[in-house]
């Protein structure tokens, strides 16, 4: 089970031999316990954003996605171009944290009325600046005529990086699908988990001690913490981002 916020907080100022918290008094903290909540939060926060693509930040897999394709499927409109990322989102603050725009996967499987051979494809990802450069006037007949349209070989990331755009415009239904990755919602009440596996909550504390540290004037304490940071993101980094580095390892012995 996860740990709460009000878990890590009290193991933090365990560490720096303060009274801690209770479910009841959590919320009007003050003084230093206010400050450990902080820390706590900053640090969280701090880890997700080190590496936005962290496998725990991965969106639920809904409707009718293919873990294989993609966490999320968006159905194209013939003669539109243009496509929300997240459409339930309202503004910035709820949109997804990351997206691989290198890995938009086009198809047809799935989509109703069609049947073997299906159209299947990996879209080439393309700047907005690429796309005006190198395809806008060739395309202008899609925008004004939809039958100029045809099968996307492109993704385009719109300039506030809300929407994707498909080039050239779909000239039917297709399914696209594309990894996303949430971003972490800051914590608020007691019981409040985080979203990381608990055998990385060191790695967070090692952050807040690094925080608190730092506000307590403690420079010698405070670079110990951030070495035990350090060390372990890149832990996370090699656990779980790219596991593979661990089986090439250099087990040469060099002699000087």
């Amino acid at each position: 089970m996860a740990k709460t916020y009000l878990q890590l907080t009290n193991e933090l100022l365990r560490e720096l031999n303060e009274v801690v918290l209770t479910s009841s008094n959590f919320s009007s903290a003050i003084g230093i316990q206010a400050h450990a909540q902080d820390c706590i939060n900053r640090a969280y926060l701090d880890m997700a954003t080190e590496e936005p693509k962290w496998p725990f930040l991965a969106t639920g897999l809904s409707g009718s996605t293919d873990p294989m394709y993609g966490n999320v499927s968006v159905d194209t409109v013939a003669g539109t171009r243009w496509y929300e990322l997240k459409p339930a989102s309202s503004s910035l603050t709820t949109d997804y944290g990351a997206i691989e725009w290198e890995n938009f996967y086009l198809t047809t499987v799935g989509v109703s009325g069609e049947s073997a051979p299906f159209v299947s494809k990996n879209l080439q990802y393309i700047t907005i600046d690429t796309w005006k450069d190198f395809r806008r006037t060739s395309e202008n007949a899609d925008d004004a005529d939809q039958a100029q349209g045809g099968v996307p070989d492109a993704v385009i990331r719109s300039s506030d990086g809300r929407l994707f755009g498909l080039s050239p415009i779909p000239d039917k239904v297709y399914k696209v699908f594309f990894f996303a990755y949430d971003l972490p919602t800051e914590l608020s009440a007691h019981d409040d988990t985080i979203v990381f596996p608990d055998v990385y909550s060191p790695t967070l504390l090692a952050r807040a001690r690094y925080f608190i540290h730092q506000f307590k004037e403690n420079p010698q304490a405070a670079a110990f913490a951030l070495d035990d940071y350090r060390k372990g993101l890149r832990s996370m980094r090699e656990n779980l981002i790219d596991p593979s580095t661990s089986y090439f390892k250099d087990d040469r012995v060099v002699f000087v």
